[in-house]
């Protein structure tokens, strides 16, 4: 399940995406159309910033702006950056891996096999779909 924390994220990089890419979005705009607390908001948007996907301008006509390209950000880039690591157990992650401490053979052990074929293919969907992919998605 996703956290409220990733789930924002995507609705306020959604959001930022579908507008004018020349005109920082206000975060007071991003929170109102998208129903996102602002405090939260807010520093949703500073981990966003802090891994360069995002950028910032203050002032006058400040916000926050998309610093990559859309069509290279993918819900696993954004999911690991906001929620870490995408694997189901400690023993199958690719970035995050840990050996479990209750398992005295990985190699030999089923839930270890079953769980890094599911994280294979989660992280396959999740590679295949960009912000400009989830942006399209039922906009007119």
């Amino acid at each position: 399940m996703l956290s409220k924390k990733t789930k924002y994220g995507f609705k306020a990089l959604i959001y930022i995406a579908r507008q004018d890419p020349a005109v920082p979005v206000l975060i007071s705009d991003i929170s109102e159309k998208e129903r996102i607390p602002k405090k939260f908001l807010e520093a949703i948007l500073l981990d966003l910033k802090k891994f360069g996907i995002l950028g910032s301008k203050k002032g006058k006509g400040g916000g926050y702006y998309l610093l990559k390209d859309p069509k290279t950000v993918t819900a696993a880039t954004l999911i690991r950056v906001l929620d870490g690591p995408i694997a189901m157990l400690p023993c199958v992650s690719l970035n995050f891996y840990e050996r479990c401490d209750d398992c005295p053979d990985e190699d030999n052990c089923s839930l270890h096999h079953f769980l890094a074929d599911v994280r294979d293919s989660t992280i396959n969907m999740m590679q295949g779909k960009t912000l400009h992919q989830l942006a399209a998605i039922g906009e007119l």
